[in-house]
């Protein structure tokens, strides 16, 4: 059974809105981000999904950590910390419409923190905020069952990935189907099925606003157990997208340098090509800056011509 929300007005400019600026991401050539960039950022997502757990570590010692040194702190929140960047190191591992896929991300995310890693919940949970229970889980022997469900929709349904993967971020989390780690699931695996669509999203830190808006996180998703659907945690979440895509590219609003064409279109793995092609991947640069970068490129070894004049050829090494 589909999972019960309606397309608002707001949902539908959101989209649009997200839409344009994944447009934008493409035009200026941030889908492939430069190494140094994509650690930063997942450095971001790792330690604002576990602060928003309660983790203690820093970016300064996430880093420390990611670089494979050794640090002093609560044990714990190492080992989440560890396991959180074998996973997200790893995420090609996983495939996002696979339950198998989803126990296995969260035994590795969870190892040596509870003892059912990586299994559905054997008991009933209440979550409890403060003094009040917030939120009654459905009853443990329903878990697999709904889980079954829940990942059917994500296979089978032809829903938009942005409105899919904010629907099974707030499916997941009402079910609860783990003892812990829930939230940090519901993060992933957004992540994951955003990632299957458009690739920047496995570099995007969009849990960064999540940290920083963690009363409106958790109100939306109250609000949707109350109205019985997930409405208004998909515009919440469409809106965090949206702005950390904005964040994004306000980061990198500046005019390309000669490097950084290089090394986009030596991500591209083009083994042979011409100026021509280089020029019809930056079709906003002149026959005379693309011979100027090309030229570069011989110099820093990237690749080495063969022929003369228009018939030369560019190998990459």
């Amino acid at each position: 059974m589909k999972p019960p929300y309606d397309i608002t007005p707001t949902i539908l400019k959101q989209i649009t809105a997200i839409a344009e600026k994944l447009g934008e991401v493409n035009a200026t050539y941030l889908n492939k981000q430069k190494p140094q960039l994509r650690k930063e950022n997942r450095i971001k997502t790792i330690h604002s999904s576990l602060q928003i757990e309660g983790n203690t570590l820093t970016e300064e010692q996430i880093t420390t950590l990611l670089e494979n040194k050794r640090i002093v702190g609560p044990k714990k929140d190492i080992l989440e910390v560890l396991n959180a960047i074998q996973v997200y190191e790893n995420l090609e591992k996983y495939t996002f419409y696979s339950e198998k896929s989803f126990l296995k991300a969260h035994a590795e995310l969870m190892t040596g923190l509870i003892e059912d890693a990586g299994k559905y919940r054997t008991k009933g949970v209440g979550i409890v905020k403060g003094t009040k229970v917030k939120h009654i889980t459905p009853p443990h022997k329903n878990v697999p069952f709904l889980m079954k469900d829940l990942f059917a929709y994500l296979k089978k349904s032809d829903d938009l990935t942005l409105v899919k993967s904010c629907v099974f971020h707030y499916e997941m989390e009402f079910i609860h189907p783990f003892l812990d780690g829930n939230g940090r699931m519901g993060r992933l695996w957004q992540t994951l099925i955003l990632k299957d669509a458009y690739p920047i999203f496995e570099f995007l830190p969009f849990e960064t606003l999540i940290s920083q808006t963690q009363k409106e996180y958790y109100k939306a998703l109250s609000l949707s157990d109350k109205a019985g659907k997930s409405t208004i945690f998909i515009e919440y979440m469409l809106d965090v997208i949206d702005k950390s895509l904005a964040n994004l590219l306000n980061f990198n609003n500046r005019i390309l340098k000669d490097i950084d064409r290089l090394e986009y279109f030596i991500q591209l793995k083009i083994k042979e090509f011409t100026r021509k092609d280089y020029m019809n991947t930056f079709k906003d640069i002149s026959s005379a800056t693309a011979s100027r970068d090309l030229k570069k490129g011989i110099e820093l070894g990237l690749f080495e011509s063969i022929g003369q004049h228009n018939k030369t050829k560019y190998l990459v090494k």
